[in-house]
């Protein structure tokens, strides 16, 4: 750490940094955990891409205002760094995944009147356009998702002539799909996926890494069946708390088409097939 970033956050957290170590896990931040005279430990967290600290912040923030699920408290940010408190890791419980589900639906009932969020912010080290704030869910996921990740694809090469013809035809069923929602926006996580919880020294879930914004819960729950991490009981705990609006399961894949368009535009190729079958279960 720079001795000019030392002393600003020593003179925010009034007391000596007398230990800094790098924590890996991370894909596109730098983080370290300080410690302090007083024993206090900290995370650091710093981004190639500044802009990240603030909106990370942000949305850890407006978790939090939902009283719902802990995340880490922000404790300072800048455009060089997020400090946040350093959570220990704990052991799940006999109930943890009944209690994860409760308390995932406890934060989808903190609601908005508009989709979307105040700001832009990050879906991995991709930007995530929650502007302009709109009333029509439809609308914006077409065009703040999913067309927005389509240019991206056509910017990075991989937009192929098979891409192209299967996302145009997407696009007239798109109303088709996501009209009868009459669900209000509800305060999402946005990245859902099992690296992005943790468990704190309580046996209690914790969210981190957030991209938040207000949208249809379903889109959270679609994240959680990528990449694993969730169980049975979480998914029996979040319905029995918050049913899912009849429909729920054809509607699964265009969230899911999402976060895998996200993977094709981050990762490469490798996510092409995947993205092309999720877009031709609709067609």
């Amino acid at each position: 750490m720079a001795s000019e970033m030392k002393e600003n956050l020593e003179d925010i957290l009034q007391e000596k940094i007398i230990s800094e170590t790098p924590l890996g896990g991370g894909c596109i931040a730098n983080s370290k955990k300080i410690k302090t005279e007083s024993g206090k430990a900290y995370l650091l967290k710093q981004y190639d891409d500044k802009r990240i600290h603030k909106t990370e912040a942000n949305g850890l923030i407006e978790i939090k205002k939902a009283g719902a699920i802990r995340v880490p408290e922000v404790i300072s940010v800048s455009e060089d760094y997020l400090l946040v408190e350093f959570i220990n890791q704990g052991n799940k419980g006999k109930e943890f995944s009944e209690e994860f589900g409760r308390q995932l639906a406890d934060l989808h009932r903190y609601e908005n009147d508009l989709f979307g969020f105040f700001e832009n912010n990050f879906i991995g080290s991709n930007e995530q356009i929650n502007q302009p704030q709109c009333t029509d869910w439809a609308t914006f996921y077409w065009d703040n998702r999913l067309m927005f990740q389509y240019r991206l694809a056509e910017k990075n090469g991989y937009a192929t002539d098979e891409l192209r013809k299967a996302f145009m035809q997407l696009e007239d069923k798109i109303h088709d799909i996501l009209d009868d929602i009459v669900e209000r926006p509800s305060l999402l996580h946005g990245d859902l996926w099992g690296g992005n919880y943790m468990v704190d020294e309580t046996g209690e879930p914790v969210l981190i890494d957030p991209a938040v914004y207000y949208g249809h819960r379903e889109a959270d729950l679609a994240m959680t069946k990528i990449f694993g991490g969730f169980d049975s009981r979480f998914y029996s705990a979040y319905h029995e708390a918050l049913p899912l609006q009849n429909g729920y399961k054809e509607r699964e894949n265009i969230y899911k088409l999402y976060h895998i368009f996200n993977h094709l535009n981050l990762f490469g190729g490798t996510y092409y097939e995947q993205t092309m079958n999720l877009i031709k279960y609709y067609l």
